[in-house]
């Protein structure tokens, strides 16, 4: 259903990601891990659109050059040149790194606001599956964002990514700064959404540890580039792969 190929970015003479493909099924996790500046983020940036927006925006600032290449195929349809919000009406749905959640808006508006793609509907039973995967968030529906812990807020962010109804939900670290409990708390949520919603799921980390066992097939960025690829057996077999993220 999704297919990236050759996807090249620079920001000015930096090259960010190096000839990256990678592809996902209807009906799958695919994992990608990484450490800090391997091109993760600005992978999840081209696969939503969201890196159009930054090089326009870089453009009338006359900020620094931003330059894309490659294709993205969706549903066999080339959507390389389509805007982010375009992809999030076909389905393509990005949660960002960082949460990001509106902190002065209640649990509950926040998740409104993220069923903006939804009719009445899809929003209300959306909002009951989303209480239904995270409870926590059904006690603090009335609780403004800006007072909820850090793993709650993820929880909020994934709710809220939910009510644009995704047919592939692209997560952005989502373990990122959240205690190992949380982490795989998480991990666990992510896989149940999956099984229960039908969604495909592109999820990115550094922590790979409690999302490698749930993901179908995962692929490694160093440096920009797509160094080891394989099922999360074949990953997690593989000597260098269990050294860097496993410690073995």
């Amino acid at each position: 259903m999704f297919e990236a190929k050759g996807l090249m970015v620079f920001y000015e003479n930096m090259l960010a990601l190096n000839n990256v493909s990678l592809s996902c099924g209807e009906n799958r996790i695919i994992g990608v891990f990484g450490a800090n500046s391997a091109g993760k983020s600005t992978l999840m940036y081209a696969l939503s659109g969201l890196i159009l927006d930054i090089q326009k925006k870089e453009e009338m600032a006359g900020g620094e050059r931003i330059t894309v290449r490659g294709d993205v195929l969706y549903f066999g349809q080339n959507i390389k040149s389509m805007k982010p919000s375009h992809r999030a009406r076909q389905g393509i749905v990005l949660c960002p790194e960082r949460r990001r959640i509106f902190v002065e808006s209640t649990v509950l508006e926040n998740l409104k606001i993220g069923g903006y793609l939804a009719n009445s509907r899809q929003t209300q039973e959306t909002i009951e599956y989303v209480f239904t995967i995270f409870p926590a968030l059904k006690r603090l529906s009335k609780r403004l964002g800006g007072f909820l812990s850090g793993g709650e807020q993820q929880m909020l962010a994934i709710g809220r990514a939910l009510m644009a109804q995704p047919k592939l939900l692209l997560l952005d670290e989502p373990l990122l700064g959240l205690s190992p409990v949380i982490q795989y708390l998480l991990a666990k949520a992510i896989k149940e959404i999956r099984d229960q919603r039908g969604i495909s799921i592109i999820v990115s980390e550094q922590y790979a540890r409690p999302v490698m066992p749930i993901i179908d097939y995962g692929y490694i960025l160093e440096n920009g580039a797509s160094v080891v690829e394989g099922t999360n057996k074949e990953l997690m077999d593989n000597p260098d792969v269990k050294a860097a993220y496993f410690g073995s």
